[in-house]
């Protein structure tokens, strides 16, 4: 998969690009921004964990972790795919930075996150996410998702779970 730029939002180019560990710590602290601001706990020893070694628990797992930078390289986005079996794989660690909402960088994160899936081979999307962030729950909908019964335990902040075949 290429890594050109994304998008233009007003003067500002994106791209989406392979994480590395190199990125954690900024990662890291985006993502706790975010969740801080839907009155979400961030949890680093436990549903956070993986953040700390974003190549080990991602990539060399066969799923992948890619950063949304803007054009002086500062991480505004992340997301991630995390491979469960052979044929399903999890949507985690999907956020973007508050101020750059609204401009259509979600949906080609999701769109992103949905054709790598597809060309890893897997056939089935599953995510879990919190009732609080209902924008996001309406653009999973949107991209096809349903709500799904949880399979097994997972995330202490989430209490929605959804999933989709990738055909």
């Amino acid at each position: 998969m290429s890594f050109q730029p994304l998008r233009r939002v007003g003067t500002t180019d994106f791209q989406l690009r392979p994480a590395t560990n190199a990125d954690a710590t900024a990662a890291r602290e985006l993502i706790f921004v975010i969740l801080q601001e839907h009155g979400l706990r961030p949890d680093p020893d436990g549903t956070d964990a993986d953040l700390a070694d974003i190549e080990g628990h991602f990539c060399q797992r066969g799923g992948r972790f890619d950063v949304l930078v803007n054009a002086s390289g500062e991480i505004v986005g992340t997301v991630a795919l995390f491979r469960l079996d052979a044929v399903t794989v999890e949507l985690r660690k999907m956020y973007l930075r508050a101020d750059h909402r609204h401009r259509g960088l979600g949906r080609l994160l999701l769109a992103h996150a949905l054709n790598a899936a597809r060309e890893l081979g897997f056939r089935r999307m599953t995510l879990e996410t919190a009732t609080v962030l209902r924008e996001a729950i309406q653009l999973y909908e949107h991209h096809g998702f349903r709500r799904a019964a949880r399979r097994g335990p997972r995330s202490c902040r989430c209490d929605v779970v959804m999933e989709r075949e990738l055909g």
